[in-house]
């Protein structure tokens, strides 16, 4: 009987533990994926609109380039939420089939996507005048905040 020669066995040895080595690679990717994905909310425009005899709308325009969907669950108007301010908020987006929805308790913006949030400060709204900068800032259910601040007309 004969033995495998030296050489052949040294190529053997290496393929396998190249083949290993690749699998232990694919592997770890797949762990490290689902710790590397990221909400991140970018504010591409905002704006204010309207005067203090007809109130003001504020629009910022919201594009989702992370790699995780974005759910956006309140909307803070100078560091108070917006509801307890007496306004409104509007979303459109892909979710909302391009029409203006009224904001009720969530929003959820796919990576990719983009929406346009409207914060509505109807007139003789307390605390609000020409020419006033205001901070708004959106808030997701992750615990981050992304903020813009516009001075109103």
């Amino acid at each position: 009987m004969r033995a495998i020669s030296p050489v052949i066995a040294t190529v053997i040895i290496v393929s396998v533990a190249i083949a290993i080595s690749i699998a232990v690679a694919l592997w770890l990717t797949g762990i490290t994926s689902g710790f590397t994905q990221t909400e991140d909310l970018q504010i591409v425009s905002s704006y204010a609109s309207g005067n203090s005899t007809a109130g003001w709308n504020i629009t910022l325009i919201v594009k989702n380039t992370g790699t995780v969907a974005a759910t956006i669950d309140n909307v803070f108007v100078n560091g108070k939420p917006y509801s307890s301010q007496g306004l409104n908020v509007y979303v459109n987006g892909t979710g909302t089939g391009g029409v203006f929805k009224k904001f009720t308790s969530t929003y959820t913006i796919n990576p990719g996507d983009t929406a346009t949030i409207k914060v509505e400060i109807p007139k003789n709204t307390s605390g609000f005048t020409d020419g006033q900068m205001v901070n708004v800032k959106i808030h997701t259910a992750s615990g981050r905040d992304y903020p813009a601040t516009v001075t109103l007309p």
